[in-house]
């Protein structure tokens, strides 16, 4: 590109000056090719790209994975305790129901309608139903938000089961001797964990002092405090 020569005008006398020719490079702004028009660069950092679509649900569950509950705090004790019990009553429950189809010495893959407790067992379903019990009763030991999740894991867990069970219920690949009151009784087991683990932690007024809100609004809930301490600075 040919460089622009200015054929402006000048009094006589007057000293004579060169101007940067129109289409010189701009180096201050991080460019070296010549330019006969150019704006300032301006920085506007990083692109950010949208967030993909996650589910509300999801979101609501998954977004606080890093809080704490802190026993000690009356709110933070009472949902901890909701997820003790909740891990502690489903894990007791499989646990003898296991324990029950193993003291019966029923074969592993057995579909032959060996019953326990009303519902339909085999030595492979036995074991399964004595590990998953044995893992809610660590977490009811472990409590907080480990419990928690544990709790909303395994009661999707068991409703997808449900769902699979159903669809196997007469056909040869059916190895956990499923019947329908297997299927009804693992939509009520997850439908029940999923209500322990969703306590107190998904739903749209929950009270400001739940640890959960305040782990999803961290700005708002540390302008309250700080009114908070401001009020009880005045009442002093």
């Amino acid at each position: 590109m040919a460089a622009h020569v200015s054929h402006t005008s000048r009094a006589p006398g007057a000293p004579r000056t060169t101007a940067p020719p129109v289409n010189a490079p701009h180096a201050a702004y991080g460019c070296h090719e010549p330019h006969e028009h150019y704006a300032p660069y301006v920085s506007h950092g990083p692109i950010e790209l949208p967030a993909p679509h996650v589910p509300y649900l999801v979101r609501r569950i998954a977004r606080p994975v890093n809080t704490r509950l802190d026993e000690h705090l009356p709110t933070d004790h009472k949902l901890s305790q909701v997820y003790r019990v909740g891990a502690g009553l489903m894990g007791l429950l499989l646990v003898v129901f296991g324990i029950l189809g193993l003291i019966d010495r029923i074969g592993f893959f057995d579909t032959g309608g060996a019953t326990v407790l009303a519902l339909n067992t085999n030595g492979a379903l036995s074991v399964l139903s004595i590990c998953i019990g044995l893992l809610l009763l660590a977490g009811m030991v472990i409590g907080g938000n480990f419990a928690s999740t544990l709790n909303i894991v395994l009661g999707i867990a068991f409703i997808v089961s449900g769902f699979v069970n159903l669809a196997l219920l007469d056909t040869g690949m059916n190895f956990l001797a499923f019947k329908i009151q297997n299927v009804l009784f693992s939509f009520v087991v997850g439908v029940m964990l999923m209500w322990f683990g969703m306590y107190g932690r998904v739903g749209s007024a929950l009270p400001h002092d739940n640890p959960y809100w305040r782990a999803r609004n961290p700005e708002q809930a540390a302008r309250e405090d700080r009114a908070a301490r401001l009020g009880h600075g005045v009442r002093a």
